[in-house]
């Protein structure tokens, strides 16, 4: 007699189906909250709706005319996305470089086994202490240092140096140096801490190996550090500057959102916030928005290609 034989894939539970479960919250919030949104921004680009005075203007339906109206130049001759956008890669350079370099500098040093560091949990604690204050207490607090009537300007009066207050806040470099540094203070803790991890995640032996072979740390920081570290620093670089695309508060508050002098700390947010505010033109500011996504994506790949390109497999070329 034959016996019956039952299929093994019968006999087997397949959880899958609560995999798909436990991530349905992430698709549902990130629909919700993310993508609807971001198509119904462009949706709004392409349609003229402002308020004129207690008159609304609209909406109706313009097609691609207002990035047209985006790109096209104002009275000064100057077409006014190209020059905030140029503020604002400015001042994040300005923030961005110093803060990656001294990041990376402190986590080599704490990380460091030759140095061995004690309390390092109290220096990262220190170290994190100005990413917690509010961007916004952060500028109120530079606006009362430097302005005329500031604490800087009676010292350097009292001291002889100047014959009357600086109006550092109405000078062109005086006031990027200031959104620059106040970024680099509150962000190069959190950058620290990522790339101590990043350190601290790459195999010790390897270390080892490059001392026992002579290796100085010169050559173990160029050789071995920076090669393994680099995903991580690919993160961190992208981060920063996505945040630096969307920096809004700190020159927003400084300059009491006009952007002194002459605009040249107007970034694009600020630039988009005022479509916002003062006009309610959604379907221009909806446009700022697209533009500003388009260039994010663009300059993210652009970052993450040119610095992972070492990890791409070479092409195979096809024998004959």
């Amino acid at each position: 007699m034959s016996k019956n034989v039952k299929n093994p894939k019968s006999r087997g539970v397949s959880n899958a189906k609560w995999g798909y479960l436990f991530i349905l919250p992430f698709f549902i919030a990130y629909i919700c909250c993310t993508l609807i949104p971001q198509v119904m921004t462009f949706y709004n680009s392409l349609f003229m709706n402002y308020r004129d005075g207690l008159k609304q203007i609209g909406p109706k339906f313009v097609g691609l005319q207002n990035y047209v109206a985006l790109f096209s130049q104002d009275n000064s001759g100057s077409v006014g996305i190209l020059k905030y956008f140029g503020n604002t890669i400015i001042l994040w350079l300005m923030g961005a470089i110093p803060q990656i370099v001294v990041a990376l500098l402190l986590a080599v040093f704490f990380t460091s086994y030759r140095l061995n560091i004690k309390g390092q949990q109290f220096f990262k604690t220190v170290i994190y202490m100005p990413n917690l204050i509010m961007a916004s207490a952060f500028s109120m607090l530079f606006f009362t240092l430097f302005s005329p009537v500031g604490p800087v300007n009676q010292v350097l009066i009292a001291s002889g140096w100047v014959d009357k207050a600086v109006d550092f806040l109405n000078i062109k470099i005086s006031v990027r140096v200031l959104v620059s540094l106040m970024n680099f203070l509150m962000w190069f803790g959190n950058t620290t801490i990522l790339l101590m991890a990043g350190i601290q995640g790459i195999d010790q032996t390897l270390f080892e190996a490059a001392q026992i072979d002579g290796a100085n740390s010169t050559q173990v920081f160029f050789r071995v550090t920076m090669p393994l570290l680099r995903p991580i620093l690919v993160y961190t670089v992208i981060t920063a500057m996505i945040g630096g695309l969307q920096m809004f508060d700190v020159p927003q508050i400084l300059t009491k959102g006009k952007g002194t002098p002459n605009r040249a700390s107007m970034t694009l947010v600020m630039y988009l916030n005022n479509y916002l505010t003062t006009s309610k033109n959604y379907g221009m500011a909806g446009a700022v928005s697209v533009v500003l996504f388009i260039i994010s994506a663009a300059l993210s790949l652009i970052v993450y290609n040119s610095l992972s390109s070492q990890y791409r497999k070479p092409k195979r070329h096809r024998k004959y």
